[in-house]
């Protein structure tokens, strides 16, 4: 699968539960990183953002867990996107760096409230283009 962006993340001990293995909640935290330092790498961020009066929002989240990341390991935590409607779509996909194992995958919506009111996303497409033009 072709990603429109990979960071790689060092699991943390206080990231992980009494099992010794990562809590579910953290993958969602490792997708939502991800999702930052993307936008970063275009030369956004959403503190710049908001001081325009622009707000993006998770709309929904969907996780697969597949196998378990531990205290120590490194992970690859990929993403690509995709419009749909008024909604720019995370795929991301979270892999152990160790051996390529997928650990999870996610489905993230997100949409763009300016000013208050729910857009047609159109800050979007000119995301996607800084995306297409910076490769």
């Amino acid at each position: 699968m072709k990603y429109d962006f990979e960071l790689k993340i060092k699991v943390r001990d206080y990231e992980c539960d009494l099992q010794g293995v990562v809590n579910n909640s953290n993958y969602q935290r490792y997708m939502e990183h991800t999702r930052h330092e993307y936008l970063e790498s275009l030369g956004e961020n959403f503190g710049a953002m908001h001081g325009k009066g622009i707000d993006a929002f998770v709309s929904r989240v969907d996780i697969r867990f597949k196998v378990s990341l531990r205290s120590g390991d490194y992970c690859l935590s990929r993403l690509r996107t995709a419009r749909e409607g008024p909604k720019l779509v995370f795929y991301q996909d979270i892999y152990r760096a160790s051996d390529g194992a997928l650990s999870a995958s996610g489905r993230v919506e997100t949409v763009i409230v300016e000013n208050g009111r729910l857009t047609r996303g159109e800050y979007f497409n000119d995301l996607i283009k800084k995306d297409t033009t910076s490769k």
